[in-house]
């Protein structure tokens, strides 16, 4: 199961992407892990607090395709030229008002795709059916920003009917309190854009939980799955969307 969700490598990552903004002291503990930084660009037509997200602007077929949207595919196809990693252009281009910046923010657990399939990009929907991956529609287009992905059956969220699906489909999932993570330029930001999988077992998460009411429940979940946890700075977590991680 695990080789449908490419938001947990089966094997240490060796290149991540990260948000353009991230500061060099996520950057050198995330090379510290002989770690490939890539930086996104900046998205143009989105909301300025998210428009380096990566979980915004592209979404990871596999460990080693992305899928793009066409606003900055010209980009990476540059960028990522002779790495090894396969391209793919997303056929929706994203703007600036929610449902129209969500296209390739499709949650994934446990062999289910996760998210409001209405505004997901056409050429995105045909790869996750050919993964194999069950379509689970909501409402909730921010659907992997609202899941940070702990194990091949576990997720934590803010999102109640995120929570309550992903227990109907047998799911172990910890349902934490909405806010007191920073994202300029929103009232709050979510529990999946500060984190990611740098293999199986490792997750980096972007500063501490000190401020968050729910941080203990939130450590024990993740000791719970057996995971190593990474702080990426001694700050307090911040959203930088999901380091996407991959191998090459």
């Amino acid at each position: 199961m695990f080789r449908n969700n490419p938001f947990i490598p089966y094997k240490s990552a060796n290149l991540a992407i990260v948000d353009g903004r991230a500061d060099d002291t996520i950057i050198n503990r995330l090379e510290s892990y002989n770690i490939k930084v890539i930086k996104t660009i900046k998205c143009n037509e989105v909301q300025e607090g998210i428009s380096y997200h990566p979980d915004i602007i592209m979404h990871p077929v596999d460990y080693k395709t992305l899928l793009i949207a066409p606003n900055v595919f010209e980009y990476y196809e540059e960028l990522l030229f002779n790495s090894g990693i396969k391209l793919i252009k997303g056929e929706r281009w994203l703007s600036r008002n929610y449902p129209e910046d969500v296209a390739y923010n499709v949650g994934r657990v446990y062999g289910y795709a996760i998210h409001n399939f209405k505004y997901t990009d056409e050429k995105l929907i045909y790869y996750l059916k050919k993964q194999g991956l069950e379509l689970i529609n909501i409402k909730q287009g921010y659907s992997k920003c609202s899941m940070a992905v702990v194990d091949e059956k576990a997720i934590i969220t803010s999102d109640y009917p995120i929570y309550e699906k992903c227990i109907k489909l047998g799911i172990d999932a910890l349902l934490i309190k909405s806010g007191y993570i920073k994202l300029e330029g929103f009232d709050y930001g979510f529990i999946g854009g500060t984190c990611g999988n740098l293999s199986k077992r490792d997750i980096a998460l972007s500063g501490k939980l000190n401020s968050h009411p729910d941080s203990k429940k939130i450590y024990k979940f993740i000791k719970k799955n057996k995971k190593n946890l990474f702080f990426l700075s001694d700050d307090e977590i911040i959203d930088l969307g999901t380091i996407i991680s991959l191998y090459c």
